[in-house]
This record gives structure tokens, C-alpha cells and sequence, in this order.
């Protein structure tokens, strides 16, 4: 077995002092502040004047934005946040320009995330200890899990979500051991009556987290719609829904963090579908199906921890025809409506949709790895594949 290093961050909850509370707060207001000016002057320097401006010029801006009287506050918290907004911002851009991501959008005080992220000069770390700039206790933090032995955090993020809750992450330069090889592959269809169908034949039940707290959810949403903008128990209810929100998507990553780390341990190959999840969510009768199921999350998860356990994750094509195709002889069928769970090959084979599916995306990968990125394999190569042994089928 070897051994990686790699760049992670260990997530944990905590719980400020009123004062810390305070002094967190005023940092995101002024961190959400001279990010909203900088874009606000880029974007008119370019629109005005075709002039681009850089990192460097928001940065001699910010001294000034500070010693001006209205910003004079800016000087109250650290710098070190307000700068890394201003590079934040800066990377927004470039990922822009390479069209990798969409042009940045200012930051909402009621809709944006709260968070400021601090660097080695605005923290102290000492025994476990993570004391910030500004502050003169170190933070509550709950361990859930410990930090690898003899790492310091590079970067310290401080976040609260939208349901109050206060969350801390660090990054670390870590090594991990990568998993004892195997020789197995699977090939994965992912779905939304069963989350995932195993090329073995194993299906894996889709929670429907958001599905459970529907009614929940909508109970205080009709509340919160009778309440005054603006006041106290507006605010109340807000806080109510945000926190069932919360705990869908903490159900629904815990799940997926489960399930993601059995495949990695398991198989040595995995082989999943290049989805296009944002056209899917188009459609109105299965978007919010599709959206709970969280496929685009779940191949994250596959893609990161293949990477760090020296395991292969293999992406084929979307539309490569794998609910059409007999996992045995290779037959297209002409059509196949999505209400048709099983169906009946000429050969005589008869194949569950999904099961099929799964085979043929194994196979489909297999191809891939022996002849390279972007081959669209055919029925013969797609029926050698799957013939030959110890892969399952």
C-alpha cells in the first residue's frame, strides 16, 4: 500500500462566547462589505472604461476604504479576513474568465453564507487550542473527530449557517494510506427509487430525506408566510425552517459519506454515469426527486475519495444507451419508456432496467480503462467486457 498527501479540511462545530458571537459578527458584515465595494468597482471599471482591475489595486483600496470616516469601523476587526475576501474575489473572476463558473454576484446579508477565513498570521494554535485574531479565549470547539497527529491548520474558516449553527473548518496538509488493492469493479446507476443499483444486483434504497420532513416543512412555511416582515417571530419561524433544511442535508450527506466510503473500500474500479443532473432538474415532475437523491454530491464524494485511497473512478459517457442495451448479447432496443422496469431481450434474456443498466456501465468503463478516455464502446465490446472474469455479470 502507499501513501498520499493531500490538502483536507476537518469540519467541526462550536459555540462562541456572547462575545465572540459579537466580534464573529461584525467580522462577516465587513468581510460581506468589501467584497460587495471591490466587485461593485471592478465590475464599473470594466463596463465604463474596458479597464480590467487586479488584486493588488483592491488591496490599495482597502487601506483606503479605511481610513476614510464611514469605513473607519473596518479597522475594528481583523485585516486578515477582508483581504482574503478580496482574493476570494479575485478567484472568482479568473474562474469567470476561464468559464469554469458564472460572473460573481454580490453577497445577500439574509441569503449569502456567513464566513471569514482566517490565515496562519490570524490565529493562534497551541495544544489543540485555536485561539482567533481579535479574540483573547480560544474557541468552544466540539472534537468529533480528531486532527492527524503532528498537523498545524494552514487556513482556519469560521461559518454560521442559516440556522444559527456556528461551524469552524481547517485545512491541513495530510498523508493518507491508501487501501489494500482489490480486484474487484462495480458499475453504478444511479437512480431515484433506488439511490444507486450495483452491477452485483444490489440495490440501495434512496432515504428520501427531504420527502420525510415535507410535511413539517410545509407546516412552517404556511407559518411563516401569516407573520410581519420584520418581526421577532418572523424571524422565529425562519429560524425553524432553516433548521429542518439543516438537518435534511446533514441526513442526507451522512448517508452519502457512508455509502460513497463502503464502495471506495470494496472495489478497486468504479464506474458511474456522466449525468447532466442540472438538465434533469428542468423537469418539473422529478426535479425535486432528483434534487433530494443529490447524484451530483454522491460523485464528488466518489471522485475525491478514489483519490485519496488509490482507487479508480471511471466516467462514461451520458449518453451511452445502458437501459437499452442486453447486458448479454448486446441488442438495442428501439425505445424503452421510463415506466418499463423490466423488459425482454430477442436472445431470451429477460432484464431488470436497472441491473442492466449497472452491467452495461461496467462494461462501458472496463472499455474505457483498456483503450483510453472518451471511447464510446459498441455491442461487441460491450458484451466481451462483460464476459470476461473476475468482474461481475
Amino acid at each position: 500500500m502507499g501513501r498520499s498527501s493531500t490538502k483536507r479540511a476537518f469540519k467541526y462545530r462550536f459555540y462562541p462566547t456572547d462575545a465572540q458571537a459579537a466580534e464573529l459578527a461584525r467580522t462577516f458584515g465587513c468581510v460581506r462589505l468589501v467584497y460587495n465595494k471591490a466587485l461593485a468597482v471592478r465590475a464599473a471599471a470594466w463596463s465604463g472604461e474596458r479597464r480590467n482591475v487586479s488584486y493588488g489595486d483592491t488591496s490599495a483600496m482597502l487601506s483606503s476604504w479605511k481610513k476614510s470616516e464611514d469605513l473607519a469601523f473596518l479597522r475594528e476587526v481583523s485585516s486578515v479576513p477582508l483581504q482574503q475576501s478580496l482574493r476570494n474575489l479575485h478567484g472568482a473572476f479568473a474562474s469567470f474568465f476561464a468559464k469554469r463558473a458564472r460572473y460573481p454576484r454580490f453577497k445577500s446579508k439574509k441569503k449569502s453564507r456567513a464566513a471569514a477565513e482566517y490565515t496562519r498570521s490570524a490565529f493562534r494554535w497551541c495544544d489543540g487550542r485555536l485561539t482567533l485574531a481579535k479574540m483573547s479565549e480560544p474557541l468552544a470547539i466540539v472534537w468529533s473527530r480528531p486532527l492527524p497527529a503532528g498537523v498545524t491548520p494552514s487556513t482556519v474558516t469560521v461559518s454560521r449557517d442559516h440556522a444559527g449553527r456556528w461551524f469552524v473548518s481547517m485545512r491541513v496538509d495530510a498523508f493518507v494510506d491508501h487501501h489494500a488493492p482489490v480486484s474487484s469493479a462495480v458499475g453504478v446507476d444511479a437512480g431515484v427509487t433506488a439511490l444507486m443499483t450495483l452491477s452485483t444486483g444490489e440495490r440501495i434504497a434512496n432515504p428520501r430525506h427531504e420527502a420525510k420532513e415535507r410535511v413539517r416543512l410545509a407546516k412552517a412555511q404556511r407559518l411563516l408566510a401569516r407573520k410581519q416582515k420584520g418581526s421577532a417571530n418572523r424571524e422565529k419561524v425562519r429560524r425553524r425552517i432553516a433548521r429542518v433544511h439543516a438537518r435534511v442535508a446533514d441526513r442526507r450527506s451522512d448517508h452519502l459519506h457512508k455509502l460513497t466510503t463502503r464502495l471506495v473500500r470494496e472495489n478497486q474500479t468504479i464506474v458511474i454515469e456522466d449525468l447532466h443532473v442540472k438538465g434533469m432538474l428542468r423537469n418539473r415532475w422529478l426535479a425535486r426527486a432528483i434534487a433530494d437523491a443529490s447524484w451530483s454530491q454522491m460523485r464528488r464524494m466518489l471522485e475525491y475519495k478514489s483519490s485519496w485511497y488509490g482507487r479508480q473512478l471511471i466516467v462514461v459517457d451520458r449518453w451511452l444507451p445502458s437501459s437499452k442495451t442486453c447486458s448479454k448479447c448486446g441488442h438495442l432496443a428501439d425505445t424503452l419508456s421510463l415506466n418499463v422496469r423490466q423488459w425482454r431481450c430477442p436472445c431470451g434474456a429477460v432484464h431488470d432496467r436497472d441491473v442492466n443498466a449497472a452491467k452495461n456501465i461496467l462494461a462501458a468503463g472496463l472499455a474505457v480503462a483498456a483503450c483510453g478516455d472518451g471511447v464510446r464502446p459498441n455491442r461487441r465490446e460491450l458484451v466481451r467486457h462483460l464476459s470476461e472474469p473476475p468482474y461481475p455479470g
